[in-house]
């Protein structure tokens, strides 16, 4: 580089430049500035910065019109080639843009992916019908890994904390519920649960790593945590099946609970001693930003919630 100033405060601004080339074209200030949409005081004044700044005389005003100089023309031929450069660069920017805006990768934990997710994908799709969608549930520490790992572009998890690398925005609140079948004794009970009991109770329960497996073990911490498991599972429609049939009290979202509960085939027990509130949160990169389709889906769940 030369000079000691940075190259943008030694070259005329892109607009500048265009107005240059206008003038060779239409052969006039006023011409060129009625074609860029501009004053014809401003684009004097933009002509004249242009020459301090080049220290040298462009355009020759008189009131037959305006022509370039000997210095113009060159400082023109020179301006062309930028203003092409530009255009290049502009066209590779938008087919980048083209290539991102079609589609969209989204890893959801499995809450999230069978209960909220839907809504807002067929949502997205009426503002984006062109964008191709592809969805991968797992646990939150799944969906964690794929986001870190750049194969997702937007991640949706359930759990307490939001691991390193990554940046987070709460979407919604959920809670988590202790449910039972008809036939269990507990359906039949008419006081709460206390914590202490349901921690030494085999429960039915998803598997490490997934976002309610995370919330109950730190509700249960202080009440000496969870038994071991009567059956460890890594989906919730897994863990509601069994528990319908009889199997033992399972922990869910009240979200994949709702058509269970609704029917009768499981029964809410209220529990005594511990909180089962949880924040649900759209993750994605710490130092970036959501954009194109996964910034209108982060808009669509804010908007939903």
């Amino acid at each position: 580089m030369t000079g000691s100033r940075p190259l943008s405060h030694r070259v005329p601004d892109l607009g500048a430049l265009e107005l240059l080339l206008a003038v060779a074209r239409v052969g006039s200030l006023g011409g060129a500035a009625k074609e860029l949409g501009i004053t014809q005081p401003a684009a004097s004044s933009r002509i004249r910065a242009m020459e301090t700044r080049l220290g040298v005389t462009l355009v020759d005003r008189s009131p037959r019109g305006s022509r370039l100089t000997a210095e113009g023309a060159l400082v023109t031929d020179w301006a062309r080639r930028v203003v092409e450069a530009a255009e290049a660069f502009d066209a590779g920017a938008q087919a980048l843009r083209g290539q991102r805006d079609s589609r969209l990768r989204v890893a959801a934990s499995m809450t999230i992916a069978e209960y909220l997710l839907p809504g807002w994908l067929i949502a997205l799709r009426a503002d984006r019908p062109d964008t191709a969608v592809s969805l991968q549930a797992g646990n939150s520490a799944l969906v964690a890994e794929r986001v870190l790992a750049h194969e997702a572009d937007l991640g949706f998890v359930e759990g307490l904390t939001v691991p390193d690398g990554l940046s987070s925005a709460v979407i919604a609140h959920d809670r988590l519920v202790v449910a039972v079948a008809s036939t269990h004794p507990w359906a039949r009970r008419t006081k709460p649960v206390p914590v202490a009991e349901l921690a030494g109770t085999p429960l039915v329960l998803r598997e490490f790593g997934s976002g309610t497996r995370q919330v109950l073990d730190a509700a249960l911490a202080e009440a000496g945590g969870l038994a071991a498991p009567l059956l460890e599972l890594a989906s919730t429609t897994a863990v509601k099946a069994a528990a319908v049939s009889g199997a033992g009290p399972c922990v869910l979202s009240e979200l994949a609970l709702a058509e269970e509960l609704a029917g009768r085939r499981l029964v809410a027990v209220p529990l005594a001693g511990a909180d089962l509130r949880r924040a649900l949160r759209a993750v994605w990169p710490a130092g970036t930003r959501p954009a194109g389709p996964a910034r209108d889906l982060l808009g669509l769940t804010r908007g939903a919630v």
